[in-house]
């Protein structure tokens, strides 16, 4: 098994996380929260290293005690809110998008440990735009699977 990780493979991995974001969107809106829940639950299980360990994980619109959540319920409480654990979460993943566009700043590989940094751009169904600057950085689990282990992201810097 290839545990080298590769630019390839790092693409791959954005495009479905974003595809999975538009996904849980659309679920909510057709089918409401709690089937929005179980495949925001599925694809947090699918892409991040919660599994392997905590993840550094720094949602955009995350602040106070809660910014950060290493913790997979913290992560589900950002991409679907409705959490009396994280009452400030207004679900980021069940905001209509519809398009998710990643720009790459720079990328490191170093073996099974990979960075990206770049922009995210997000659509809604409204024609809306929300750009972010982003970080994640990946590990190959031990059977070659890709995972987030940190989510760094931020709303750009306005003078």
């Amino acid at each position: 098994m290839n545990l080298i990780i590769t630019e390839a493979e790092i693409e791959k991995a954005k495009e479905s996380w974003g595809n999975a974001l538009i996904e849980i969107s659309i679920t909510f809106e057709e089918r409401g929260i709690e089937a929005a829940r179980k495949l925001a639950s599925d694809a947090i299980d699918s892409v991040y290293g919660y599994g392997i360990g905590p993840v550094l994980f720094k949602p955009t619109m995350a602040s106070g005690e809660q910014t950060f959540r290493p913790t997979k319920d913290g992560a589900l409480a950002y991409f679907v809110g409705h959490s009396d654990e994280y009452p400030l979460d207004g679900g980021f993943g069940i905001k209509g998008w519809r398009k998710v566009v990643s720009e790459t700043s720079e990328c490191f590989i170093d073996g099974n440990i990979a960075m990206w940094m770049g922009w995210v751009t997000f659509t809604d169904k409204n024609g809306s735009i929300t750009k972010v600057d982003k970080s994640w950085g990946y590990k190959k689990d031990d059977d070659g699977v890709l995972r987030i282990v940190l989510h760094h992201s931020s709303l750009p810097y306005s003078p």
